[in-house]
């Protein structure tokens, strides 16, 4: 069962990268999965902490990016734009379209709001990089996750 915890762990990781796959969920699905096979008060210690480092990454994620966006002037309308046209382009041109549909839809409606296109793209560099950091906030709680699911498979 450790062996599919960590396959699920490393997949997950993987897709917070390359988002296909619910990254976190599969990384806390992982250590639930041990945790339930183990039936220990390790096993349920280590859930219990990656369930709270899962619940406050999935909080910091939303909170710092968006406040970002809001301080930069990229409204939400902009952000649902660019996520209708990532999963049109997942399935135009697979894998590759995810990030291009988003990048594509979130200029697009970004140029319609702004008047100019140096306007357009200054929104939606600051939007890329929003995302970036939600991505960034996102693996590396993945990886305070599988830190602390390693502290239970070494004192377990």
């Amino acid at each position: 069962m450790t062996l599919l915890s960590g396959l699920m762990m490393i997949i997950g990781l993987v897709g917070i990268v390359v988002p296909v796959l619910p990254g976190l969920l599969l990384v806390w699905g992982g250590v639930a999965v041990w945790s339930l096979e183990r039936q220990d008060t390790v096993g349920w210690l280590v859930l219990g902490v990656v369930t709270a480092l899962a619940a406050a990454g999935s909080v910091v994620k939303y909170l710092l990016p968006g406040r970002r966006l809001r301080s930069s002037g990229v409204p939400w309308s902009t952000l649902a734009a660019g996520g209708v046209l990532c999963v049109i382009g997942f399935f135009v041109v697979p894998v590759i379209g995810l990030p291009l549909g988003f990048v594509l839809g979130v200029y697009l409606a970004e140029r319609f709001r702004l008047p100019d296109h140096a306007a357009a793209w200054a929104s939606t560099r600051a939007a890329l990089a929003a995302v970036g950091w939600s991505m960034v906030i996102e693996f590396l709680t993945a990886l305070l996750i599988i830190a602390a699911w390693a502290v239970g498979l070494i004192t377990g």
